[in-house]
């Protein structure tokens, strides 16, 4: 049985998964003017929530669902690798950005070397074996279900990272008041329960009907931000 010490702990930013170096989008954005002030991070925040926070979260909650029976048989074990290979595969092809496939990648060896370390019981040598690693959704439902997280928390976690990175981010690159970028996070909390229930439900679905909300402009951003040379931000 999970305690919410745990959840807490998992979506806490300071957890050892290097997503203090990503800003979700936010640098590219603030340099192309498109977000200036509190009111379009707002915007961007509930934008990034119901496209890449939908998605994330659904692939997230599939995998805890996939790998919730707990200690595995070689059978059970052969159908999570499926599973997740088909997860992974699905993920992929809802990534359009090359740029944006290999941070989630890169984000899901970060968060696997934490989880070994903490967990290491957990059916991670179920996930795909390619050398880039596995999105980091797959690896974060692994660590919820290793955790004893429902699967509704795993979506929330899921969901909440999308912004909160990116509120971080949005106080440095725009020097926002922290008091007032925390209030605007309280102010989508209820989009964030809402779009983690969503995710919640749709893991029902086989993989290939999972969410694919998309946000091409954040795709472009992504692709212009990768060739900076200076940048404050890893994305």
């Amino acid at each position: 049985m999970a305690t919410p010490s745990l959840l807490l702990l998992l979506a806490d930013g300071r957890f050892p998964a290097g997503a203090h170096a990503h800003s979700g989008g936010l640098e590219a954005a603030v340099a192309a003017g498109r977000v200036t002030d509190l009111a379009s991070l707002e915007a961007f925040l509930a934008g990034r929530l119901a496209t890449a926070g939908l998605v994330g979260a659904a692939f997230a909650a599939a995998a805890h669902r996939a790998a919730a029976p707990g200690t595995l048989g070689a059978a059970e074990s052969a159908t999570l690798a499926t599973t997740l290979a088909q997860l992974d595969a699905e993920l992929d092809a809802r990534t359009a950005a090359p740029t944006l496939r290999t941070v989630s990648r890169r984000q899901g060896r970060a968060l696997l070397r934490a989880g070994r370390a903490i967990w290491p019981d957990a059916p991670f040598a179920d996930l795909p074996t390619t050398p880039a690693g596995a999105h980091q959704p797959l690896v974060l439902g692994l660590l919820c279900a290793a955790a004893g997280l429902s699967r509704l928390d795993t979506a929330t976690v899921a969901a909440y990272g999308t912004v909160t990175g990116a509120a971080s981010a949005g106080v440095r690159l725009l020097g926002l008041d922290p008091y007032q970028v925390q209030a605007l996070l309280v102010g989508l909390a209820d989009a964030c329960d809402g779009t983690a229930a969503d995710a919640a439900r749709a893991a029902d679905d086989p993989p290939e009907r999972l969410p694919a909300a998309a946000a091409p402009l954040a795709d472009i951003h992504a692709e212009i931000h990768a060739t900076w040379e200076v940048r404050l931000f890893a994305s």
